[in-house]
């Protein structure tokens, strides 16, 4: 708990804010203040000067937090070790991804053998001083021939295409424009690609705010100017689907997955590309093979005209069917593999021919299956400690495939399987080992707590080995809850220190939004239930106070996007059991997120406020923004808040972080109880966190540690010795 009495700080002085208390948006005849709209213009002098007045206020604070150039140092030193990436062979070469430690970008390498030794193929560093031009999504032809790659500014999710010749290495001219949330499928014929655009009327550098709409499906020919490029598909009357388009592993025919936001569900279309008699020349003649949003439908490989997709119709932990293009009926559907009773099957691929590779989540852990692809019969199991697959590589046409496993304490191991052999079994290719901290002084178990509603919600829980369950212990509750998305055990130095160095613990709480028990317990968070979400958190922090692993005092917070939505929500609702809340490109004005960039998208999740009463109702009983009031107990003040948001955010616009700092310390930071720094961190020359420098992510985490430390009255120690690994 938050307390004055807990407080000798001194109180921090905010800049003043232009507040228009004569701004009001209406939703279903109910009038709603919105005195910082102005902060939606990120263009404007005014909200540039803001960005500058709040970051000074931010940069005093973080020159005084005493182990913030410690953790900075200690973290650099730590992040030094080689990261690599799967081998995958393309062509008659082998490439992986390789970092030597403290580089901005991994480096793409390749060499002819296995045991051969690397040469850069392509690295991203060179392309920038600061290494903010960062390498996206690639693709190789089916022979190895030519590479295309995407390339991302200052995190910005547009992106251009660029290409290169593999044998010269030689970049070719053809580069292409406005591309966001795109294909990127070659055709076997090495003639040309398909991907998709946007046609922009104005800027598209990442730092503007208006919605992304009327995505198109281009093919282009290589050699040819992007002006050029061949309509495959639009959508005219349905401005917000998107199209994924995937060359099948055959080559004849494209397969068009299309959404119309996050929910797991989309449409399905092919063509059958040996019908076009001159080549791409139009809109392509697709067949509709699903027609709704009734499930997903993914594809996973095809024998002729019999195709496998992984989907959750009539099956909410997913499952595999195979489709007869030429029975297309849905009675004529047939189950693969079928749906587990519990473990969700999260993804499948074809490998070695006729197998399949097959990824479950087990009570958030995951497992590896090898079956038969035509007859969906068991092969192998592949066997795994408790962590995450977090890389793959293999094909149909290819009997190895290579496969990463990380966890909470293991920063990787690459598996290699040699397939063409009778007995299916793995063994390690390569194992990452950081010098300077022993994980085997921590370990990792596994909790389950009851929510609000009585609901069991599993939970990581991290710490050194030993410890005594007497309250005293910091922690970091970190959590999302959205979008099916899971949060499964993956590797964190920055963590590793709050825990080795901090004396704290990490908890992560697998809560209801989320994918971690299929499509219920994804539903089970989402709409007029997202309550259920921030119920389930809230749980969280009280169990491990319950159960004396820490108490009010000592817990931070965490979440970045959704997440930051959560932790701003829970500091809303119960400002008195967390003591500090970092909260990390929130989604935070819930009645008007849907009107910027992609944002439409995320109505499947928590609806729109204008769209309809209903959802406006519970809504506005949550939004972060609309939500900020005194605690009822005058004893009680907000928990130090720092957000953290960047300039080039176009997935999740600053300006909810803006607007909601703003609100914050006017209706909060002026209370004369309110000692709590109430600050925002914005970010230059960033975006969401994708492709974002080695650089700036260890600066960024050492300030947002620097700040919970300094508010948790916390010293650093040097470590500890338990002669556990012996």
């Amino acid at each position: 708990m938050s307390t004055v009495a807990d407080d000798d700080q001194a109180r921090t002085n905010y800049p003043p804010v232009n507040r228009q208390e004569n701004i009001f948006d209406t939703y279903h005849g109910n009038k709603v203040a919105d005195p910082y709209q102005w902060l939606e213009d990120p263009d404007s002098e005014e909200t540039r000067a803001f960005v500058d007045a709040q970051n000074e206020v931010t940069n005093a604070y973080l020159k005084k937090c005493k182990l913030r150039q410690q953790y900075q140092s200690r973290l650099t030193e730590l992040y030094d070790y080689p990261k690599y990436g799967c081998p995958f062979k393309r062509g008659k070469k082998y490439f992986y991804f390789y970092n030597s430690g403290l580089q901005n970008q991994s480096v793409l390498y390749s060499k002819d053998s296995l045991d051969g030794e690397g040469t850069i193929f392509f690295d991203p560093n060179k392309l920038s001083d600061d290494g903010t031009i960062a390498l996206a999504r690639s693709a190789f032809t089916m022979d190895g021939r030519y590479f295309a790659y995407t390339l991302s500014k200052s995190g910005s999710d547009w992106k251009t295409i660029h290409f290169m010749d593999v044998d010269s290495r030689k970049t070719l001219p053809d580069e292409l424009k406005d591309v966001k949330f795109s294909s990127l499928s070659w055709t076997h014929d090495n003639k040309g690609i398909f991907y998709n655009r946007y046609h922009v009327n104005s800027k598209s550098d990442g730092t503007e705010t208006s919605q992304n709409l009327h995505q198109k499906l281009y093919y282009h020919y290589l050699g040819t100017q992007q002006s050029e490029d061949i309509l495959c598909a639009e959508f005219l009357d349905e401005p917000k689907w998107i199209c994924e388009a995937t060359v099948s592993d055959d080559g004849r025919y494209v397969i068009m997955e299309i959404c119309e936001g996050c929910d797991p569900v989309n449409r399905l279309y092919y063509c059958d590309l040996e019908q076009l008699t001159n080549n791409i020349t139009g809109i392509l003649p697709y067949i509709k093979l699903v027609d709704n949003f009734d499930a997903k439908f993914e594809y996973v490989t095809n024998f002729g005209n019999v195709f496998t997709f992984l989907t959750n119709f009539n099956a909410p932990n997913y499952k595999l069917i195979t489709i007869d293009l030429s029975k297309p009926d849905m009675n004529d559907w047939v189950t693969l593999i079928p749906e587990h009773s519990k473990d969700v099957l999260e993804w499948a691929t074809c490998i070695a021919e006729n197998k399949l590779f097959v990824c479950y989540l087990q009570d958030v852990k995951n497992i590896i299956l090898i079956f038969d692809a035509t007859t969906g019969d068991s092969l192998a199991t592949l066997s795994l400690d408790v962590g995450t697959v977090a890389g793959f590589s293999g094909r149909k046409t290819q009997f190895e495939i290579f496969y990463q496993f990380k966890s909470f304490l293991t920063p990787g191991i690459i598996y290699h399987c040699d397939l063409s052999k009778d007995n299916i079994q793995s063994e390690i290719f390569m194992k990452t080992d950081i010098k300077g901290i022993d994980t085997c002084e921590l370990q990792t178990s596994q909790v389950f707590y009851k929510s609000k509603d009585g609901t069991s919600i599993p939970m990581f829980i991290v710490h050194k080995k030993g410890i005594k369950l007497n309250g005293s212990h910091p922690t970091l509750l970190y959590g999302y809850g959205g979008f099916n998305i899971s949060l499964t055990p993956l590797f964190s130095i920055s963590r590793l220190i709050f825990i080795y160095h901090l004396g704290g613990i990490l908890a992560i709480p697998n809560i209801r939004g989320g994918g971690e028990y299929g499509e219920k317990w994804h539903k089970g968070g989402v709409k007029d239930k997202k309550q259920n979400v921030f119920d389930d958190f809230i749980a969280a922090a009280e169990f491990l106070i319950e159960n004396s692993y820490t108490t009010s005092k000592l817990i931070a917070i965490n979440g970045g996007s959704n997440g930051g939505l959560l932790v701003c929500a829970c500091m809303n609702q119960r400002p008195d059991i967390f003591r500090c809340v970092v909260s990390q490109v929130g989604v935070l004005d819930m009645l008007k997120f849907h009107k910027f960039t992609i944002g439409h998208a995320w109505t499947t999740d928590f609806g729109c406020a204008t769209d309809s009463e209903e959802e406006f109702n519970y809504l506005i009983k949550y939004s972060p923004l609309h939500n900020i009031k005194a605690a009822a107990n005058p004893d009680v003040q907000y928990p130090a808040l720092l957000l953290m948001t960047a300039d080039h955010d176009d997935r999740v616009v600053p300006l909810h972080s803006y607007k909601f700092i703003a609100t914050v310390q006017h209706e909060i930071g002026s209370l004369p109880n309110q000692v709590n720094p109430l600050l925002i961190r914005i970010e230059t020359k960033a975006g969401h966190g994708a492709g974002k420098p080695t650089a700036k992510i260890i600066e960024e985490a050492a300030d947002m540690y620097a700040v919970i430390a300094e508010n948790l009255n916390l010293s650093w120690q040097d470590g500890f010795s338990s002669n556990s690994c012996l």
